[in-house]
């Protein structure tokens, strides 16, 4: 049994008792997420182009409370949250077809590490899925943030290996989408493994940065 993970899940809830609570979104007093956040994460789909045969469809923005939301959940522990965003999440996999396998972009192990969970494997299971695991890190990338297009592309290039798919489409789960260069190597080695079909969902994305092959397309709900 790793030790780690349940200290952290220790500490986070000693804190939570004993902190006053403030809106993830806001930071007003006595409520986990207050009622005008909770609207910011009422779902606008949008669906971009990646590549040839792969499009990424998102949930929400990364912007504003919502961002703010989000990082809350993955830098400061606040697990809670979780349900708050997995509404958003659902929607999106409810359309889904039936028999495909639903996965996520694996977290690294010093990620893990910190947190103690990973997120978005935390965030489909609130909404009602299970992860199957079909990927995993075969060798452990740079941290993204601050990266250009072309070098986070380099930098996932053959950091991914996954099970065999046996001819079944794959859903493919990530928590928030900037240049899709994660989610376009992760959809190739998933489609080297026998996968029929790779559609990548994201709860959010990074509407001001570049890197997709097209402008995106609201989707009607």
């Amino acid at each position: 049994m790793h030790l780690r993970p349940i200290v952290a899940a220790s500490l986070r809830d000693a804190l939570t008792f004993w902190l006053p609570v403030a809106c993830a979104g806001c930071g007003a007093l006595d409520v986990e997420l207050c009622d005008g956040c909770r609207g910011a994460l009422v779902p606008v789909p949008v669906r971009r182009p990646l590549a040839p045969g792969l499009s990424v469809t998102s949930a929400i923005a990364f912007e504003g409370a919502a961002a703010r939301v989000i990082r809350a959940l993955k830098e400061e522990g606040r697990t809670p949250l979780a349900r708050a965003l997995a509404p958003a999440l659902r929607g999106l996999l409810s359309g889904m077809p039936a028999d495909a396998l639903v996965t996520t972009v694996p977290s690294t192990r010093a990620a893990m590490r910190r947190r103690g969970f990973r997120p978005v494997e935390l965030i489909l299971r609130r909404a009602g899925y299970r992860d199957r695991r079909l990927v995993r890190l075969r060798r452990t990338p740079r941290d993204q943030r601050g990266l250009d297009r072309d070098a986070r592309r380099r930098n996932v290039g053959g950091a991914f290996v996954a099970r065999a798919v046996d001819g079944r489409p794959v859903v493919l789960v990530d928590d928030v989408v900037t240049t899709g260069a994660t989610i376009r190597e992760v959809a190739r080695v998933l489609m080297e493994a026998g996968a029929t079909r790779v559609l990548a969902v994201t709860l959010a994305h990074t509407p001001r940065r570049g890197g997709f092959g097209g402008e995106p397309e609201v989707i009607d709900t």
